[in-house]
Parts: structure tokens; sequence; C-alpha cells
């Protein structure tokens, strides 16, 4: 009997197996597909690496735009004085690594340390150190003064947190271009001499983490323990990016359903006074320009409203989330220019990437690469 017989009688009810034939295996179930697809890659590779390239941009131009301030913000000539942070922290338990020491010289080192760890965090330099340095200081700067900000922060405050759990490094990094990819040792011990002089506590849990993961690829590069741990890295990325997404979710709902209740944008006049505050025309001749016709500003405020409340019904749809994709990111540009935001802007935009096709994205990748080639092979004048 051929084999094709064989597996035929093994399908067939009633009819039994021939001696010394192994029996067919079940095909996986619908459950097993989930899970193998939940832990067997990391979605969202390219979606990860725009959303870490924005963030880690935003927080470095926004502390380098403040970096003239940046003891009045956050320093020892902030108003906001050590006292009523410390008092302020001991209330709200949050953590920020400038009240471990007192001082301009802590203070100067944390403020550049921030800056240096969103530029390499942008570039994807040893991401799972440059990442966790990233939230550290982000958490620690805003924690000092929240009362700084212009909304923004607080994205920038939550996706510096995600952001961590991510395998954001995958493509478009430094990291990536590595081979193989790993851990520097010198960093990690580095790092974990500064954790030794100060109180850290949690932050002996990504040290430790960093520690394992370098010995277990160093040692057992083909081991079921490396297996299990790239299985709980992709877990962890793709519930990461699953938050990013609701959390971007979230901030629009919210904020149309609020407006959708508020009197002046029921009659379509809101953003007729953001327009007419100095605060917010840092160009004056624009913001007279769109603020004199009551037609545009009337449908501004409609269509804004109507943007944010339609966002989360239109992911069911590809092609219509796209669109509104875009024109949520073109608003956020106008935001940028006619009431003086482009930090809050440039949160919101790197945090919409999380939404952006791949399609769209390795066309980008691949435009780039060809006029990075064409500039390379350019002749000198």
């Amino acid at each position: 009997m051929t084999r094709t017989q064989q597996t035929g009688r093994q399908l067939l009810p009633g009819i039994p197996r021939q001696p010394g034939t192994a029996p067919a295996a079940p095909p996986p179930g619908r459950l097993a597909r989930a899970f193998e697809a939940f832990t067997g890659r990391a979605h969202g590779p390219y979606q990860a690496a725009v959303v870490r390239i924005g963030f880690g941009l935003t927080w470095a131009a926004f502390l380098l735009r403040e970096w003239p301030n940046r003891r009045v913000l956050y320093g020892d000539r902030s108003p906001w004085s050590d006292e009523l942070a410390a008092r302020l922290l001991a209330e709200n338990h949050a953590f920020t690594v400038l009240a471990w020491y007192h001082g301009r010289l802590w203070f100067e080192l944390v403020y550049h340390l921030a800056i240096v760890s969103a530029v390499l965090f942008a570039l994807g330099w040893r991401t799972r150190a440059s990442g966790v340095l990233f939230m550290v200081t982000v958490l620690s700067l805003q924690n000092r003064n929240v009362f700084v900000g212009d909304g923004g922060d607080n994205v920038v405050h939550l996706m510096a947190v995600y952001l961590v759990f991510t395998r954001c490094a995958q493509v478009w990094s430094l990291d990536a271009r590595r081979s193989p990819p790993g851990a520097a040792r010198w960093l990690w011990v580095l790092l974990g001499a500064v954790l030794a002089v100060g109180p850290p506590g949690w932050l002996w849990a990504p040290w430790a983490i960093a520690g394992i993961w370098y010995a277990v690829n160093r040692r057992y590069p083909e081991s079921e323990w490396r297996a299990v741990l790239d299985a709980l890295a992709n877990m962890l990325h793709n519930c990461a990016m699953l938050v990013i997404a609701v959390q971007v979710v979230l901030i629009y709902s919210t904020a149309g359903w609020y407006k959708v209740q508020g009197s002046r944008w029921q009659d379509g006049t809101a953003l007729h006074y953001p327009m007419h505050l100095d605060y917010f025309t840092p160009w004056p001749w624009l913001s007279g320009v769109l603020g004199s016709s009551l037609l545009l500003v009337f449908l501004l405020s409609y269509g804004t409203v109507i943007l944010q409340v339609a966002f989360p019904f239109t992911l069911v749809n590809r092609r219509l989330k796209n669109v509104l994709l875009a024109l949520m990111m073109v608003e956020h540009l106008g935001i940028a220019v006619t009431l003086g935001l482009p930090f809050f802007s440039l949160a919101m935009i790197a945090a919409d990437a999380v939404f952006l096709p791949t399609a769209a994205l390795l066309w980008t990748g691949r435009r780039a690469h060809d006029l990075r080639h064409r500039w390379r092979r350019a002749p000198l004048p």
C-alpha cells in the first residue's frame, strides 16, 4: 500500500490504521495559532521604530530649546523649590532621581544625560540601555516640576514607559546594523556601578534582566532558555504596542467627547478664542486671518470634533483609518504653526505613527535609502 493510500485510510472514519505507520498530526487549533502569532514574532516593528524615533527626537528637541531656561524649569532657580517638590513627591510617590541629591552639579548631569539618552534612543544605539535611561530622565525631569508642559509632556511621559517593553530597534536602528546584536558588557557594568552609588530601588530589575539576557545569548544561544526569553520579549512587545494604540484611541475619544459637551464647541466658536490670545499667536497676522473668518472657524471647530470622535470607529476600515490618520497629522501640524505648540504636535504625531500602514513605511524607507545612496555617489563640486 502506498503512503497516499495509508494517509487516506487514516483520515477515513472506521478504517483502522495500518501497523507501523505514524498517526497523522492533528492541525493546530485556532487558539494554538493565535498563541503562535502572539509569541512567535514582534508585530509592527516599523511602527515601533517610528514611535521610538519620534519621541526620542521630540524630547531631545524640547530639552535643547529650553536649555537656557533649564534651571528655572527644573533646577535650583525654579519657583517650584526642592522643598515643595519633596512634599508633592511624598504624596504622589512619583519617581525622580533629582530627589536623590540636591545641587546644581547633579541637576546638570541629569539634564544633559537626558539629552544624550534621547538622541541615542532615537538612533537605536544599545536600545535596551538607552531606552531605560530615556524613561528615567523623562520621569525625573517631569516629576521634578509637574506644572511645566503643554499637554505633550503627558504623552511623552506615558510613551517613555511603554517603549521600554517594546522591541523597537529591530529595524531602522544602529542595533539592527550590528551583527550579531548584543549587549555591551562595559555599559552594563558601568550602569551597575552607578546604581550601586544611589538608591535605585526598582531600577535593579531592568539591569538584572539585561544581564540575564546577555548571559543566555552568550552561553546558550540555541537552548530552550533562549527560545523562552525570545517568546517573552515578543509577548511584552505585542502587549506594549497594543497599550500604545489603546492609549492613542483613549486620548482622541476622551478629547472629542469632552469637546462635544462644551458650549463653545457646540456653536462652533471654540477656536476663535485661542487665536486672539497673545500666548497662542506666534504669527499674529496668520491668526488674524484665520480668526476673522467665522465660516473657517466654524468648519475647523466642527472638523476637529468630528475627527476626534470618529477616529476610534474608523479602525475597523483600513482605508478610512488611513485617511483620517493623515488628516489628524495635518491638524497637528496646523496646531504647531498657528497656536505655537510644536512639541505637543510632534508628540501626538509620533503617537499616531503606531497606526501607520506598513506598506507606506516600507516605501518611505526605500525612498530614503535611494536618496542616501544617490547622495553618497554624487560627484563632488
